[in-house]
């Protein structure tokens, strides 16, 4: 009767312990086979952020290209403008002031014209200041720009079909020394024009205000080329 019995519980301990067994040997294939998939899972969730990432980067890099753009649109705008003279500007620089001479012709034997300020004359003063960097010019309050003309019109002087008289006033933004030297140089324009008597004043500035082109500027037969260099 006792064996009997302890047969029936070692029976009993040996189901208990296999079960015990089958559940644990289960569970670890089960861990194992759940492993790769909570792989997958963290591997596929980086990858997603990742991508979030980049495409945050993208968009950004996108902003920045346009705002890039924009500036130097901005900057090519503003600097087109500049050297167009559509816009005023100011700056340090000299204004000269030049008048007909005050003597007169030795009794009649010399001609009066050599002691008044031509157009010839003002034309050599803005030459010697733009050779000199002048960066802004303008006289008796027209801007002067390629499209500028100085030109004799009678008793007068037209600059961008303004007639403008005697006292010539001419504003030069730039380097003050060297626009200063560039004028009163030996040999220079401004001892050509003394030596008839014109009157040619200079007065340096920390700042002068130039004003803007006031004409239309138009092209009727120029138009933008795509080609970089004249073929020969």
């Amino acid at each position: 009767m006792y064996i009997a019995k302890g047969r029936l519980s070692i029976a009993c301990v040996c189901m208990v312990l296999g079960f015990m067994l089958a559940i644990q040997f289960r569970t670890t294939q089960d861990i194992k086979a759940s492993m790769p998939l909570q792989r997958i899972e963290v591997l596929t969730e980086r990858l997603q952020r990742l991508e979030s990432e980049n495409h945050d980067l993208q968009a950004e890099l996108q902003d920045l290209k346009a705002k890039a753009e924009t500036d130097t649109a901005g900057e090519l705008n503003k600097d087109m403008m500049m050297l167009s003279g559509t816009t005023p500007l100011e700056g340090p620089g000299i204004i000269l002031t030049i008048d007909d001479s005050s003597k007169k012709s030795n009794q009649g034997t010399e001609d009066i014209n050599l002691y008044l300020v031509h157009d010839e004359d003002l034309l050599k003063v803005v030459n010697e200041l733009r050779a000199a960097g002048a960066e802004a010019l303008s006289l008796n309050g027209q801007r002067l720009t390629a499209n500028s003309e100085i030109r004799c019109a009678g008793p007068t002087v037209s600059v961008n079909n303004v007639r403008s008289a005697p006292p010539f006033e001419i504003r030069a933004i730039g380097n003050v020394k060297d626009l200063e030297n560039a004028i009163n140089m030996r040999g220079g324009v401004a001892d050509t024009l003394k030596v008839w008597g014109i009157n040619l004043q200079v007065q340096k500035a920390e700042k002068i205000w130039v004003p803007a082109y006031k004409n239309a500027v138009r092209y009727k037969y120029a138009v933008q080329s795509d080609q970089q260099e004249e073929v020969k």
